[in-house]
């Protein structure tokens, strides 16, 4: 009775997903172009966000840009605007992307000549956190009007990332978000995430995104 097998197939597409990611960031390490995997529900400000960024650095930086989604290219129509090289990546309905998708679209989009390359993830705060994309380093961005408590109905996303980036405080004074909170609940879920808050809207805070960037990219060569 019971005579079949059982096949643990999540725990075997995980294990090869990792084993993809690592091998990307040796190659990425060896190229000297540090990715960082952009995550965030909807709405939250990524693209407007990024673009501030964007056109604080790419004066002193050689910039590429992912856009992941599931259809549509808006996002990637906003980026290039900027003048930075930028590719569409469509999921096909998939609500992720793993480190074989972002590979096809670092050879897409070509990183000999990119010093910093940017993946805009798809936006959503559970299937996103689950998939190593072989990124240099994970950040994710949280809104004020999203609310105060996401790190506790989402805690594997923020216990992912390296950097948290709290957007759109120029509204905290009309919505019930308790920043310190807030500032708690994350650090106790992942104690070495940094965190910044800015407002995408007026440009408060993307200094010290931008400050953030340039280390980390300093610290990826030099290791």
């Amino acid at each position: 009775m019971g005579n079949f097998r059982v096949l643990e197939i999540k725990q075997s597409v995980f294990e090869d997903n990792d084993h993809q990611a690592n091998l990307l960031r040796e190659e990425l390490k060896k190229e000297k172009t540090f990715l960082l995997n952009v995550m965030s529900s909807p709405g939250s400000g990524k693209t407007t966000t990024l673009t501030k960024t964007i056109n604080a650095l790419k004066n002193e930086i050689k910039i590429g840009v992912m856009e992941a989604d599931i259809d549509s290219d808006v996002d990637a129509r906003t980026i290039s605007e900027t003048g930075v090289k930028v590719v569409q990546l469509h999921t096909g309905g998939m609500c992720h992307l793993d480190a074989d998708m972002t590979k096809q679209g670092l050879i897409a989009l070509g990183t000999e000549d990119i010093d910093f390359a940017i993946l805009e993830n798809v936006g959503n705060l559970v299937c996103p956190a689950e998939f190593d994309t072989g990124a240099s380093k994970n950040a994710m961005i949280l809104s004020v009007p999203e609310g105060d408590d996401k790190p506790l109905k989402y805690p594997l996303m923020f216990s992912k990332v390296d950097l948290l980036l709290i957007n759109k405080i120029d509204v905290l004074d009309y919505f019930d978000f308790d920043l310190e909170a807030c500032k708690e609940r994350v650090k106790k879920l992942n104690p070495k995430v940094e965190i910044v808050t800015i407002s995408a809207k007026t440009g408060e805070g993307i200094d010290k995104f931008a400050h953030w960037i340039r280390r980390e990219i300093k610290n990826w060569n030099e290791d």
